[in-house]
């Protein structure tokens, strides 16, 4: 009786540990996914095509690609063609680390001639570079996505670009500016102690899109300038009517009345 009843407990133990361990990693993987909107720091990509969640870093670094493609004249296509390449590469970051020598965005491999670790983990340099390369691909204006990236990275599984085509359609109709007020962030907005850094804002963003800040453009500038926003201490972008604040950001761009909506005047930061 005594042995049985040693089996029975031992059993019981056995399933509540199973249980607790289940309930343990069903929660911590909950948490996990969750724990950019439990510290207050997220992004949200919302274009007709579909809604894409962000961090703040993947917001700056989908919105420094586009400025470099526009800088360089590229095509949305173009533009496309790089997102996919960076989403299956990094998941749009900025890697110290990767497959033998590969680092940054594109994993990109000094020993392969692409640049020194440092230049490669700068996005912007990494980002010219691959535009640099895949405008040498011929027809690449006509490839599919995924073949066009393939022949610039020449990856043991070219066809595992092609899965995220959706995700670049929506990151290039948003961060072109072709969709206005599709990119808006949140996050414990600077307090007082934490001076805005405009200038220096401003600053990189001429390094990255040029002197092509021209008011077609405004919505692309916008949307750096969001993504951006926490870097450099911003608490409000403005335009076209309407006003985007670090301290509401999870509601988005809000009508502020005084232009009317038109899409007049430059970009404001504050």
């Amino acid at each position: 009786m005594t042995r049985r009843t040693s089996r029975t407990a031992l059993t019981i133990v056995v399933i509540v540990a199973l249980l607790a361990g289940g309930i343990y990693y069903g929660v911590y993987h909950l948490l996990k996914k969750a724990r950019p909107f439990a510290l207050g720091e997220h992004c949200i990509i919302e274009t007709p095509d579909g809604t894409l969640d962000l961090d703040v870093e993947q917001t700056q670094i989908a919105a420094t690609i586009a400025a470099v493609a526009v800088r360089r004249r590229l095509s949305e296509r173009a533009l496309q063609i790089a997102y996919v390449t960076a989403i299956q590469e990094s998941k749009l970051a900025n890697l110290p680390y990767g497959d033998r020598d590969s680092v940054g965005v594109f994993q990109q491999r000094p020993s392969m001639g692409w640049g020194t670790s440092t230049q490669l983990q700068d996005p912007v340099y990494a980002t010219r570079k691959f535009f640099t390369a895949l405008e040498k691909v011929k027809r690449y204006r006509t490839l599919p996505l995924h073949d066009a990236a393939q022949a610039v990275q020449r990856s043991a599984d070219g066809s595992a670009y092609a899965q995220h085509e959706p995700a670049a359609k929506i990151l290039s109709a948003a961060f072109t500016g072709r969709v206005p007020q599709a990119v808006h962030c949140w996050y414990p907005p600077p307090d007082g102690s934490v001076a805005p850094r405009p200038e220096a804002a401003r600053k990189q963003l001429l390094k990255e899109i040029g002197d092509d800040s021209s008011p077609k453009r405004g919505w692309l500038i916008a949307a750096w300038y969001v993504a951006h926003a926490q870097k450099y201490g911003l608490r409000q972008v403005r335009y076209s009517g309407v006003t985007w604040t670090a301290a509401t950001g999870h509601d988005g761009w809000r009508k502020d009345g005084e232009d009317g909506g038109r899409a007049v005047g430059a970009v404001q930061i504050a």
